[in-house]
């Protein structure tokens, strides 16, 4: 399998896994547990970085659809070189990076991270025109 697929599914993990992050700060608060396996007919009152990690989650499934959409087209039209590699890594690396940084809370690195895995999408997109 090629790398570009590796990352692709390295992605999906990530995203599959991005609600462990905040379902930790769902379980800390009280009432969280019941929340969790409950109707949720009430708001529950989380952490901020709770909340971020949520968002940070949505980020992800607003941006991996494209993402996956870019790496299966440039595989299967025999477009996947070093440069889509590199790209799909820079992609799943930034999205690690964007999940802990906004979970931590940090403004301007989180827009850098986001930004940085838009680059990785981009050089994947330029080599299907090549």
């Amino acid at each position: 399998m090629t790398t570009d697929l590796w990352m692709l599914v390295a992605t999906a993990l990530l995203c599959l896994s991005n609600p462990v992050v905040y379902a930790i700060g769902r379980f800390s608060v009280p009432g969280g547990y019941s929340w969790s396996v409950g109707n949720r007919d009430k708001t529950l009152s989380i952490p901020a970085w709770t909340a971020r990690a949520e968002q940070a989650h949505r980020n992800m499934i607003e941006n991996i659809a494209a993402f996956a959409i870019l790496v299966l087209v440039a595989h299967v039209s025999g477009k996947a070189n070093e440069t889509t590699a590199l790209g799909a890594t820079i992609f799943f690396w930034a999205r690690v990076a964007y999940l802990a940084i906004y979970t931590a809370g940090v403004p301007y690195l989180r827009s850098a991270a986001w930004f940085t895995a838009w680059v990785g999408g981009a050089m994947i997109l330029v080599q299907l025109f090549n």
